[in-house]
């Protein structure tokens, strides 16, 4: 059995309930998180527990803690594991050939995590890019849920992003909807770990500002103390979230001329920041439409830690309803 296991748990629903839960997986960097929901009443949850994910001792090591979280979830909950159950990776799961690519979890990639899941856990594995679980979760069950098309941002240690319309995550020919954070922005060069240069992700994620900032003035300082050095009218501190601003403003702009969505959900680290919900970001937003006003709500989002996990259990919602 594996070590360092937390869990929590609420009062199942009578009889076996198997048929009207939702089992979800949110697969970290640095854990592995299970849930069940009950899909009548999603939260809290039934049961929630999570394992380390211990990359570090490679790809086969992660798949026996994905099915030791499974394993736990039977256990704690009494209930058989259902037919299909939801998975939230860092990366994305090409539609073409099954394979993981663009994860920050290096040995996921080039793997068929769906397939070999299914051999060791004998489930069908509904795989979701972890931003896409985010903004489902919000746009189901979280400050987003009373909208059509919900655009969900992680802004963080990286930069991503979900679509969801009438509660449905969009993946794209190519897997890759929703990747706002490898758009260009104008005039910008730094290089990105995607081989290219100038993308959203080397300018608003929560490591590129500090860096930004470090270069200001030599302190390489956490993004939350640069906000509170700004609030003191520290000038290398203001530049730096000025800029964000600014970049913000540009690169959402362009999803917006595109997708128009009703609701925006702003998560991760660096969307923490007030700075991003003023009027005065508002119109630097306006300032890149192609219309006459910008209304669409930025929202924080209302699940916290949560979204991942339940993000990936709604996954699996349809099928369940078909059962």
């Amino acid at each position: 059995m594996t070590h360092g296991t937390s869990s929590t748990t609420r009062t199942s629903p009578a009889g076996d309930g198997s048929t009207r839960s939702l089992w979800g997986i949110d697969l970290g960097g640095t854990k592995i998180e299970g849930v069940i929901l009950d899909q009548e009443n999603p939260a809290p949850p039934l049961h929630r527990l999570r394992v380390p994910t211990e990359s570090s001792k490679g790809y086969v090591h992660i798949l026996n803690q994905i099915e030791a979280v499974i394993s736990q979830l039977e256990t704690a909950s009494g209930m058989k594991r259902p037919n299909q159950i939801g998975v939230g990776s860092p990366g994305i799961t090409s539609p073409l050939s099954g394979l993981l690519k663009n994860s920050n979890t290096l040995c996921l990639n080039g793997k068929n995590l769906a397939q070999d899941l299914n051999e060791i856990s004998q489930s069908r594995f509904l795989m979701a890019n972890d931003a896409n679980c985010c903004a489902l979760a919000e746009a189901t069950l979280g400050s987003a849920r009373d909208q059509k098309t919900v655009f969900g941002i992680i802004l963080g240690t990286g930069v991503g992003g979900g679509i969801v319309v009438d509660k449905q995550v969009l993946v794209g020919a190519h897997g890759i909807c929703g990747e706002w954070g490898h758009n260009p922005l104008r005039g910008e060069e730094t290089l990105c770990y995607c081989g290219r240069r100038g993308c959203i992700e080397t300018v608003c994620s929560g490591p590129a500002l500090e860096t930004f900032y470090e270069s200001l003035c030599g302190d390489r300082i956490p993004l939350r103390e640069i906000a509170l050095r700004a609030l003191s009218g520290d000038t290398p501190a203001l530049t730096t979230l000025k800029r964000l601003q600014a970049k913000f403003a540009e690169g959402l702009g362009a999803i917006i001329n595109i997708l128009d969505p009703d609701a925006i959900v702003i998560g991760g680290g660096v969307g923490n920041l007030d700075l991003l919900y003023t009027d005065e970001t508002r119109e630097a937003i306006h300032t890149h439409l192609f219309n006459d006003r910008f209304d669409t709500p930025l929202l924080r989002p209302a699940l916290g830690d949560s979204a991942g996990v339940f993000g990936a259990a709604m996954l699996s919602a349809d099928a369940a309803m078909a059962l």
